[in-house]
Protein backbone atom coordinates (compact mmCIF):
# COMPACT_ATOMS: atom_id res chain seq x y z
CA UNK A 1 0.00 0.00 0.00
CA UNK A 2 1.35 3.52 -0.86
CA UNK A 3 1.85 5.64 2.00
CA UNK A 4 0.10 8.67 2.25
CA UNK A 5 1.80 12.25 1.76
CA UNK A 6 1.96 14.20 4.73
CA UNK A 7 0.89 17.58 4.30
CA UNK A 8 1.44 20.10 7.60
CA UNK A 9 -0.89 23.11 7.33
CA UNK A 10 0.26 26.54 9.31
CA UNK A 11 -2.25 28.89 9.96
CA UNK A 12 -3.28 31.47 12.55
CA UNK A 13 -6.98 30.81 11.35
CA UNK A 14 -8.60 28.44 13.34
CA UNK A 15 -11.63 28.03 11.08
CA UNK A 16 -9.11 27.88 7.91
CA UNK A 17 -7.01 24.97 9.19
CA UNK A 18 -9.87 22.96 10.10
CA UNK A 19 -11.42 23.07 6.79
CA UNK A 20 -8.86 22.56 4.91
CA UNK A 21 -7.61 19.89 7.70
CA UNK A 22 -10.86 17.92 6.72
CA UNK A 23 -10.79 18.87 2.93
CA UNK A 24 -7.20 17.04 2.50
CA UNK A 25 -8.32 14.32 4.67
CA UNK A 26 -10.94 13.73 2.67
CA UNK A 27 -8.86 13.43 -0.65
CA UNK A 28 -6.30 11.32 0.95
CA UNK A 29 -3.36 12.85 2.91
CA UNK A 30 -2.40 12.68 6.38
CA UNK A 31 -2.95 15.96 7.95
CA UNK A 32 -1.15 17.72 10.71
CA UNK A 33 -1.76 21.49 11.97
CA UNK A 34 0.13 24.39 13.58
CA UNK A 35 -0.98 27.73 14.55
CA UNK A 36 1.76 29.45 14.08
CA UNK A 37 5.35 29.39 12.67
CA UNK A 38 6.62 28.06 16.24
CA UNK A 39 4.64 25.50 16.84
CA UNK A 40 4.73 24.36 13.43
CA UNK A 41 8.48 24.46 14.29
CA UNK A 42 8.65 22.13 16.90
CA UNK A 43 6.35 19.83 14.95
CA UNK A 44 8.99 19.81 12.08
CA UNK A 45 11.44 19.29 14.70
CA UNK A 46 9.91 15.27 15.26
CA UNK A 47 7.98 14.83 12.17
CA UNK A 48 8.60 14.20 8.18
CA UNK A 49 6.84 16.05 5.83
CA UNK A 50 6.05 15.67 2.06
CA UNK A 51 4.63 19.49 1.98
CA UNK A 52 4.05 22.70 4.04
CA UNK A 53 0.56 24.82 3.26
CA UNK A 54 2.10 28.08 5.04
CA UNK A 55 0.42 31.34 5.68
CA UNK A 56 2.31 34.40 5.01
CA UNK A 57 0.92 37.08 7.76
CA UNK A 58 1.09 35.23 11.22
CA UNK A 59 1.26 36.53 14.68
CA UNK A 60 4.80 35.98 15.66
CA UNK A 61 7.50 34.90 13.14
CA UNK A 62 5.47 35.22 10.01
CA UNK A 63 5.32 32.78 7.14
CA UNK A 64 8.25 34.11 4.86
CA UNK A 65 10.85 34.06 7.64
CA UNK A 66 9.56 30.32 8.35
CA UNK A 67 9.85 29.78 4.42
CA UNK A 68 13.04 31.16 4.27
CA UNK A 69 14.73 29.13 7.18
CA UNK A 70 13.13 25.92 5.69
CA UNK A 71 15.04 26.11 2.32
CA UNK A 72 18.17 26.64 4.07
CA UNK A 73 17.69 23.78 5.40
CA UNK A 74 16.85 21.80 2.18
CA UNK A 75 13.26 21.13 4.14
CA UNK A 76 10.15 19.96 2.41
CA UNK A 77 8.51 21.94 -0.58
CA UNK A 78 6.16 25.20 0.91
CA UNK A 79 3.25 26.47 -0.77
CA UNK A 80 2.32 29.90 0.79
CA UNK A 81 -0.96 30.80 1.59
CA UNK A 82 -1.77 34.93 1.63
CA UNK A 83 -3.83 37.79 0.54
CA UNK A 84 -1.68 39.62 -0.54
CA UNK A 85 -2.50 39.57 -4.68
CA UNK A 86 0.90 41.81 -5.68
CA UNK A 87 2.91 40.31 -7.86
CA UNK A 88 5.93 41.33 -6.35
CA UNK A 89 4.51 39.59 -2.45
CA UNK A 90 4.26 36.54 -5.02
CA UNK A 91 7.86 37.05 -6.16
CA UNK A 92 9.51 37.55 -2.60
CA UNK A 93 7.49 34.71 -1.50
CA UNK A 94 9.37 32.25 -4.51
CA UNK A 95 12.77 34.31 -3.20
CA UNK A 96 12.44 33.16 -0.17
CA UNK A 97 12.36 29.15 -1.58
CA UNK A 98 8.34 28.59 -2.01
CA UNK A 99 7.81 26.15 -4.44
CA UNK A 100 4.30 27.58 -5.03
CA UNK A 101 2.08 30.68 -3.96
CA UNK A 102 -1.58 30.76 -3.92
CA UNK A 103 -3.56 34.01 -2.73
CA UNK A 104 -6.59 33.62 -0.79
CA UNK A 105 -9.34 33.37 -1.18
CA UNK A 106 -9.07 29.90 -3.37
CA UNK A 107 -10.99 27.40 -4.90
CA UNK A 108 -9.94 23.77 -2.97
CA UNK A 109 -9.28 22.49 -6.31
CA UNK A 110 -7.11 24.71 -7.49
CA UNK A 111 -5.21 24.01 -4.00
CA UNK A 112 -5.13 20.22 -4.89
CA UNK A 113 -4.02 20.79 -8.40
CA UNK A 114 -0.72 22.48 -7.02
CA UNK A 115 -0.30 20.25 -4.30
CA UNK A 116 -0.30 17.37 -6.97
CA UNK A 117 1.86 19.80 -9.15
CA UNK A 118 5.09 20.37 -6.20
CA UNK A 119 4.53 16.25 -5.39
CA UNK A 120 4.93 15.21 -8.16
CA UNK A 121 8.52 17.65 -8.63
CA UNK A 122 9.97 15.81 -5.10
CA UNK A 123 12.64 13.54 -6.18
CA UNK A 124 11.98 9.76 -6.00
CA UNK A 125 13.91 8.08 -2.97
CA UNK A 126 14.21 4.47 -2.47
CA UNK A 127 12.00 3.19 0.36
CA UNK A 128 15.06 0.96 1.43
CA UNK A 129 17.64 3.66 2.07
CA UNK A 130 15.47 4.85 5.11
CA UNK A 131 15.52 1.92 7.01
CA UNK A 132 17.68 1.37 10.22
CA UNK A 133 18.03 -2.15 11.57
CA UNK A 134 17.97 -2.65 14.58
CA UNK A 135 18.34 -6.41 14.94
CA UNK A 136 15.11 -7.99 14.84
CA UNK A 137 13.80 -4.56 14.44
CA UNK A 138 13.48 -1.80 11.29
CA UNK A 139 13.08 1.62 12.21
CA UNK A 140 12.14 3.20 9.14
CA UNK A 141 13.29 6.99 9.55
CA UNK A 142 10.13 8.06 7.08
CA UNK A 143 7.35 7.20 8.10
CA UNK A 144 8.86 7.07 11.91
CA UNK A 145 7.35 3.16 12.53
CA UNK A 146 9.30 0.96 14.26
CA UNK A 147 8.36 -2.85 13.04
CA UNK A 148 9.93 -6.22 14.12
CA UNK A 149 9.24 -8.00 10.97
CA UNK A 150 5.70 -7.45 9.80
CA UNK A 151 4.18 -6.33 13.19
CA UNK A 152 4.64 -2.53 13.68
CA UNK A 153 5.54 -1.99 17.36
CA UNK A 154 3.73 0.71 19.44
CA UNK A 155 5.48 3.57 20.14
CA UNK A 156 4.40 6.99 22.35
CA UNK A 157 5.31 10.40 21.17
CA UNK A 158 8.28 10.72 23.44
CA UNK A 159 9.37 7.14 22.26
CA UNK A 160 9.15 8.72 18.21
CA UNK A 161 10.65 11.72 19.15
CA UNK A 162 13.66 10.26 20.80
CA UNK A 163 14.40 7.30 17.88
CA UNK A 164 13.73 10.15 15.43
CA UNK A 165 16.28 12.03 17.23
CA UNK A 166 18.75 9.66 17.78
CA UNK A 167 18.63 7.87 14.27
CA UNK A 168 19.16 11.69 12.96
CA UNK A 169 22.35 11.54 14.16
CA UNK A 170 23.63 7.61 13.79
CA UNK A 171 26.55 6.81 15.12
CA UNK A 172 26.74 9.34 16.97
CA UNK A 173 26.71 10.06 20.58
CA UNK A 174 23.98 13.20 21.60
CA UNK A 175 23.73 14.86 24.77
CA UNK A 176 21.36 14.78 27.05
CA UNK A 177 20.70 18.21 27.09
CA UNK A 178 20.27 18.60 23.37
CA UNK A 179 17.74 15.63 23.17
CA UNK A 180 15.84 17.28 26.33
CA UNK A 181 16.02 20.66 24.46
CA UNK A 182 15.19 19.14 21.12
CA UNK A 183 11.85 17.04 22.72
CA UNK A 184 10.81 20.27 24.73
CA UNK A 185 11.90 18.26 28.82
CA UNK A 186 14.49 20.84 29.18
CA UNK A 187 13.39 21.56 32.27
CA UNK A 188 13.75 18.29 33.40
CA UNK A 189 16.80 16.84 31.77
CA UNK A 190 17.12 13.43 33.71
CA UNK A 191 13.56 13.13 31.74
CA UNK A 192 15.60 12.09 28.76
CA UNK A 193 17.24 8.92 31.05
CA UNK A 194 13.68 8.33 31.69
CA UNK A 195 12.48 7.65 28.14
CA UNK A 196 15.53 5.66 27.32
CA UNK A 197 15.39 3.21 29.53
CA UNK A 198 11.76 2.65 28.35
CA UNK A 199 12.49 2.57 24.85
CA UNK A 200 15.13 0.28 25.68
CA UNK A 201 12.78 -2.33 26.79
CA UNK A 202 11.34 -1.98 23.70
CA UNK A 203 13.90 -2.70 21.25
CA UNK A 204 17.05 -4.63 23.53
CA UNK A 205 17.40 -8.28 23.93
CA UNK A 206 18.89 -7.36 27.27
CA UNK A 207 18.28 -3.77 28.19
CA UNK A 208 20.89 -4.06 30.76
CA UNK A 209 23.55 -4.20 28.45
CA UNK A 210 22.32 -2.57 25.50
CA UNK A 211 23.34 -3.18 22.00
CA UNK A 212 21.85 -0.98 19.89
CA UNK A 213 21.01 2.36 21.97
CA UNK A 214 24.30 2.88 23.77
CA UNK A 215 25.55 5.38 26.69
CA UNK A 216 28.60 7.28 25.85
CA UNK A 217 30.13 8.34 29.09
CA UNK A 218 30.36 11.88 29.33
CA UNK A 219 29.03 12.60 25.78
CA UNK A 220 25.03 11.05 26.02
CA UNK A 221 23.35 8.80 24.23
CA UNK A 222 24.06 7.01 20.67
CA UNK A 223 22.31 4.52 18.39
CA UNK A 224 24.26 2.71 16.80
CA UNK A 225 22.15 0.30 14.00
CA UNK A 226 23.42 -3.29 12.14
Amino acid sequence: MDEKPHILIVDDDRRLRELLRKYLADQGFLVTTAKDAAEARAIIAVFLFDLIILDVMMPGEDGLSLCSSLAQISGPPVLLLTAMAESEDRIKGLEQGAEDYLTKPFEQRELLLRIGTILRRKPVVEHSSHILSLGDFQWDTVRQELRQGDELVRLTTADVQLLALLADASGQAVSREDLATRTGTENNPRAIDVQVTRLRRKIEADPRQPRYLQTVRGQGYLLRPD
